[in-house]
């Protein structure tokens, strides 16, 4: 046997950093290792705090750590994947998706701690302490995208489906509007029956407040702040990027998937069955919708419609929940 048919070790890898834990052949070694770094360091930070009941630890310092390492990661991905010419060079909805929880918690905490200095923990109504808690979630979600989305030019707001208001986005808007009664009756359909199946019936996170004032406010937390961060988020965002690596439809389920488990992550339980009662039938609940929204901005190419479809559903449901409320007094 010549030394040229001597078999030979594992083949190389075949492209620049593909393998996972070293810098050799990154296009951005020192984003690279401040995302590792930064991310590790944030989740221990976060354990201990959980572990110790330190609310410095578990909503502060960890969360900051991570937003500084799943942004740094996001930015490394990006550039990898620039590097490698894949269809879509940009960050993965999941790590940009994580990138923006860990933030909403950290200006969360700080923002928190403003209000209880200046207002005190009374004062303020609970349906207005909801609107600035959607509003800074809001804000830091599209935040979380322009950074690690738009200004790494891996999408533009136009290629996410925004596009300047007009005729055709007030179209939009309407048709989906037009599906929200259907796909709330499907909605129901669903809930009723794992409700009986599991008996637990997940909290609203926006309850009813009894008064007109806190309605309007709902209304414009719920049902206008809310959906345009969401939509950008799991459908501007998501969609648009997946669609590039799994096609249409894998892009759709993902992206559905992605949104029901945003709106199970904060489910709190008094044992573990219960737990996971929540859960399945808040996660369930919300595919209906989140197929719904995803079809019809891969169909119209739009953020609007499915915008048109989110508001109309929180709307309608926010009201009837009032109305439950008042007729029961």
């Amino acid at each position: 046997m010549t030394p040229d048919d001597e078999p030979h070790g594992p083949a190389p890898p075949s492209r620049p950093g593909a393998s996972i834990f070293t810098i050799e052949g990154r296009a951005a070694p020192g984003l690279f290792v401040v995302g590792w770094l930064a991310s590790l360091l944030g989740l221990g930070i976060v354990l201990v705090g959980a572990f110790a009941g330190s609310s410095l630890f578990l909503y502060f310092l960890g969360p900051t750590f991570l937003t500084v390492g799943l942004v740094a990661g996001a930015g490394n991905q990006s550039i990898e994947r620039r590097v490698r010419g894949e269809a879509y060079a940009g960050p993965s909805p999941y790590l940009v998706f994580a990138a923006a929880v860990a933030a909403v918690y950290a200006v969360g905490s700080v923002v928190g701690l403003g209000l209880h200095l200046l207002v005190g923990p009374t004062t303020l109504p609970d349906y207005v302490v909801r609107l600035i808690g959607v509003s800074l979630q809001a804000a830091v979600f599209i935040g979380i995208v322009r950074l690690t989305v738009v200004d790494s030019q891996a999408l533009s707001w136009r290629e996410m489906g925004w596009r300047r208001p007009d005729i055709s986005a007030s179209r939009d808007l309407a048709y989906g509007g037009l599906l929200a009664l259907p796909v709330i009756g499907l909605t129901s359909i669903v809930a009723a029956a794992l409700v009986q199946v599991f008996q637990a019936v997940p909290e609203a996170p926006l309850p009813p407040t009894g008064v007109a004032a806190g309605l309007v406010i709902q209304l414009l937390a719920g049902a206008i702040i809310a959906p345009v961060a969401e939509e950008t988020v799991f459908r501007g965002f998501a969609i648009s990027a997946w669609q590039r690596t799994v096609g249409t439809r894998g892009a759709i389920v993902r992206a559905s998937l992605l949104f029901a488990l945003a709106h199970v992550l904060n489910v709190s339980a008094d044992n573990a069955g219960q737990a996971v009662g929540l859960i399945v039938v808040g996660f369930a609940t919300r595919l209906p919708v989140a197929v719904a929204l995803g079809w019809l901005f891969v169909a119209r190419r739009s953020i609007w419609a499915p915008l048109g479809l989110h508001i109309a559903f929180n709307a309608i449901l926010l009201i009837i929940g009032e109305l439950a409320v008042t007729v029961a007094r």
